[in-house]
């Protein structure tokens, strides 16, 4: 319920959000608020230095961001939004201005400034209320900013790696987040803890009242700031609140019989006002056309040959991608609106995100993932409906398959169809892996396999953090042959062995810990206890397990869509809960089982099996004697079940 008369009076008015932060979105929307999310594209870049305190600089951020929104939007957008919320975070100490980490090394700088002192805490809030006039847009800025003082504990070198490790910090103001794992570094904070969330809502409330609800000169005495004036103090204004007055204006009183979402005609009568404009509805129904706009751009490596911080002309990049000028130009044109390049007087040009995961042989490069899902997963989902009328998998539709089940007999159907499903796990699995192998200390284990592994991302990246675990990968001989194109050097690398085989069939290797990511979701009920029953009897002493689960806090809606529209085209797959992956890890002897939430709908689990951690175990000196058979004829994998099943469901 919205806090009426203040934050209602904007509950009539397309209102826009000008920040993709969560927190920020929370705290309005349980305020009551209704509003859009469009994320500004405007960079941070300001020169601090020009600003003659820091709220100054939060301030002039707040206003740019929600600058770019609102002209944006009315370029694009049929109707211009009535009002655009812009804020910015920022920390302060001795006068140096701290905003998000770059890595973890930035963290651990800005932490250990922070520790034992006294910080402040600045969020700068516009709001910019839109008219059109002759086809130009007429914008109105309110601004103002709101500081609170926080005090950290001495931190100590343990807990500073801990809490960076936890990787909480890397996209939070100041390095740290108070409203989570955050709040153990204060020792106490004087003013509007909101504010150190990201919105200070109270002072917010308080400007709706300056803008909305100008206190007549007799109320003007009985005017307090100290709080968000009560309710009861809006009584003599009931004849704004049923209007659309703009900031600063009175409303005339239309008397008593005055209809609310009404328009009085010449001749007395009224009509209803039009319903409001379904923004978030056209945008929905258009989304698929920015999803095959990306594909498309991909599929001509545009973003390859736009990689340089050079900016071309529409011409130089159809000549390279060999298409018409008319048709790239508005393909580009697309993906400027999309965010995905910048468009100047001088041409085109990648943005930082577009560099780093849509160039094709980048580090971090989602491509491969792109490319199966318009060569795959569009295909599939063409196929929606008779999958609800049905309740069938719906590979044979759209692929064309005889076969009732893609992976159970051998290899995927051609090299090519391995090499893309490959690339797009692994652009997949360098997204996740770094939070999966700092999720738990896991120094105690020497050894360590990696079971379906594909491309070895995440054993990379457990070799790079632990300098003395020996790792080794498993996994059908296929499938590690494609995964070495995915190789890159780097520390750690030498401690990690491939080693083919089949994860129900051959022996397993000889580990203290063995790693399960992403891949017990595609699997039948019996494939997975008896994937578990083998880890479960060999000698090590621990399961690492990385999955992605349904009732994680901070899972977003699109990721619950993703997962009900999986479930619908591939019913072999079953979501399972936090609770539900314990109890199946504890039904297989693994105690003591911890969990630690990853974000974005995963989650890490540890077991343990602790009447064996006494056991010397060497590390990967070979197959392990009690390994059992397979489960029958079929041949599955981690890889082979978990790729084209599963790829859709790992991006959550």
């Amino acid at each position: 319920m919205a806090l009426c008369p203040v934050i209602g009076k904007l509950l009539q008015k397309r209102v826009v959000l000008a920040s993709a932060s969560p927190r920020r979105r929370e705290i309005l929307s349980n305020a009551g608020l209704r509003f859009e999310v469009v994320p500004s594209r405007f960079k941070e870049k300001l020169d601090k230095a020009s600003f003659s305190t820091p709220y100054a600089y939060a301030m002039e951020t707040a206003r740019q961001k929600a600058l770019e929104v609102a002209n944006r939007m009315h370029q694009k957008d049929l109707r211009t939004p009535d009002v655009v919320i812009g804020a910015d975070t920022i920390v302060a100490v001795s006068g140096l201005i701290l905003e998000k980490p770059a890595d973890k090394q930035d963290a651990y700088r800005m932490l250990s400034r922070l520790s034992g002192k006294e910080h402040s805490v600045f969020t700068g809030v516009a709001i910019v209320h839109c008219s059109s006039k002759d086809g130009q847009l007429d914008a109105e800025v309110s601004e103002f900013y709101e500081e609170t003082t926080v005090k950290f504990s001495e931190l100590s070198e343990e807990l500073l790696w801990e809490y960076i490790h936890s990787g909480e910090p890397m996209d939070k103001a100041g390095g740290y987040g108070i409203q989570a794992l955050g709040g153990m570094l204060v020792e106490h904070i004087r003013g509007d803890f909101l504010n150190v969330v990201g919105f200070p809502l109270n002072r917010f409330c308080k400007k709706l009242v300056e803008l909305y609800y100008p206190p007549r000169r007799e109320d003007l005495p009985r005017a307090s700031q100290d709080s968000i004036p009560p309710v009861d103090t809006f009584e003599n204004l009931s004849d704004v609140e049923a209007g659309g007055s703009e900031p600063g204006q009175r409303e005339a009183a239309a008397g008593g019989d005055r209809q609310a979402g009404a328009t009085p005609k010449a001749d007395g009568s009224r009509t209803a006002e039009p319903p409001p404009f379904p923004a978030d509805l056209l945008e929905l129904i258009d989304g698929f056309k920015a999803s095959k706009a990306l594909f498309t751009a991909c599929k001509l490596k545009l973003f390859d040959f736009l990689r340089d911080e050079a900016s071309r002309k529409a011409v130089d990049v159809a000549g390279k991608v060999d298409a018409s000028v008319c048709g790239t130009e508005r393909l580009l044109d697309a993906c400027a609106t999309l965010g995905l390049l910048q468009k100047s007087e001088q041409g085109y040009r990648n943005t930082e995100s577009s560099n780093l995961y849509l160039v094709s042989d980048g580090e971090h490069s989602l491509h491969d993932f792109i490319m199966y899902n318009d060569q795959h997963t569009w295909n599939l989902f063409t196929h929606l409906e008779l999958a609800i009328r049905e309740g069938t998998n719906q590979h044979h539709g759209a692929l064309g398959t005889t076969a009732p089940d893609l992976f159970q007999d051998g290899p995927l159907q051609s090299k090519e169809d391995q090499l893309r499903v490959t690339g797009a796990m692994h652009g997949l699995a360098t997204l996740t892996a770094a939070p999966a192998a700092t999720a738990f200390d896991l120094s105690r284990f020497s050894s360590a396999c990696h079971l379906g592994a594909c491309t070895a991302a995440l054993a990379r990246e457990l070799a790079r953090e632990y300098p003395r675990l020996q790792v080794a990968v498993f996994d059908l001989p296929h499938v590690l042959e494609h995964a070495s194109r995915c190789q890159p050097g780097g520390p750690g690398t030498a401690r990690i062995t491939f080693l083919a085989g089949d994860v129900f069939r051959d022996s397993l290797p000889r580990a203290e810990l063995y790693v399960l990511s992403g891949v017990l979701q595609g699997w039948p009920e019996d494939g997975v206890h008896t994937l578990l029953r083998r880890v479960a009897d060999t000698p090590g002493a621990g399961l690492l397990l990385v999955e992605a689960v349904g009732d994680v806090e901070d899972r977003e809606a699109r990721a619950g869509l993703s997962r009900c529209l999986d479930a619908l085209l591939r019913p072999r797959a079953r979501e399972r809960s936090v609770a539900d992956y314990r109890r199946l890890l504890e039904q297989h002897g693994f105690g003591d089982v911890q969990v630690a939430p990853m974000g974005h709908g995963l989650a890490a689990l540890l077991g343990t099996r602790v009447a064996r951690l006494d056991r010397a175990v060497p590390a990967l000196c070979g197959p392990c004697p009690q390994a059992e058979g397979g489960p029958g004829p079929r041949r599955w994998s981690a890889d082979s079940v978990n790729t084209r099943d599963n790829v859709t469901m790992m991006t959550e």
